[in-house]
């Protein structure tokens, strides 16, 4: 794949270019701030554009405007953002207007390297890909009323899967449960979360949004 960075760390924005070329994929631009991104994104034509959420001159939300500014100009491209901390508001706004081709996750993610090019190719093939840890927080919430407090343990364990962007085989394969295992517990999820008459791929990411922005 094509893949353009904007990262304002000089060692972290290098190392992604060296592990992906590394593994066969074309790196036509690596940028340290957001403009400069954007100023060559009809040239370099990219399928991923991998960015930081923070980035000069401001180190606020550089990265996740450029981020929004592609996914409404480029929906083709797929966009991976990366941050440092958890921030549950800015991953609602990347992901909510459509849930596909998208993914946020946290920098320390990029050193499990399996990790992060499984992420590029769910990417790549259309999928939405959250953060695990963002997604393991929101899951093991006890807030009062919290409709995700009335999910089984078993249906926290799909839910998580589900939002790191498995498909139900790969989730019934990481759970070792069958296929109608997944299913069930699936309609149980959307059930409880109130996404039953929800039709489409963007239930199953509603099934975190909804909660990403509470």
């Amino acid at each position: 794949m094509r893949v353009l960075i904007a990262e304002d760390s000089t060692l972290l924005r290098e190392g992604l270019v060296r592990l992906l070329v590394e593994e066969g994929h074309e790196v036509p631009g690596a940028f340290g701030d957001a403009d400069s991104l954007l100023k060559e994104m009809a040239e370099r034509q990219p399928d991923i554009v991998v960015l930081d959420i923070r980035m000069p001159p401001t180190h606020t939300d550089e990265g996740l405007r450029a981020a929004l500014e592609i996914r409404e100009r480029w929906p083709q491209v797929g966009v991976l953002v990366l941050s440092q901390h958890i921030e549950r508001n800015y991953a609602a706004q990347l992901l909510e207007s459509d849930a596909e081709r998208v993914g946020y996750l946290l920098k320390d993610r990029v050193a499990q390297v399996e990790e992060f090019l499984d992420a590029l190719e769910r990417i790549q093939a259309g999928g939405a890909v959250i953060d695990p840890e963002v997604v393991r927080q929101l899951v093991f919430r006890t807030t009062h009323g919290d409709p995700l407090a009335r999910l089984t343990p078993r249906e926290c364990s799909v839910l998580e899967a589900l939002a790191q962007g498995h498909t139900n085989t790969a989730i019934a394969r990481k759970l070792h449960i069958s296929l109608s295992a997944v299913e069930k517990n699936l309609a149980a999820v959307f059930d409880k979360l109130e996404l039953s008459h929800t039709t489409g791929y963007s239930r199953r990411i509603l099934a975190v949004l909804r909660y990403l922005e509470s």
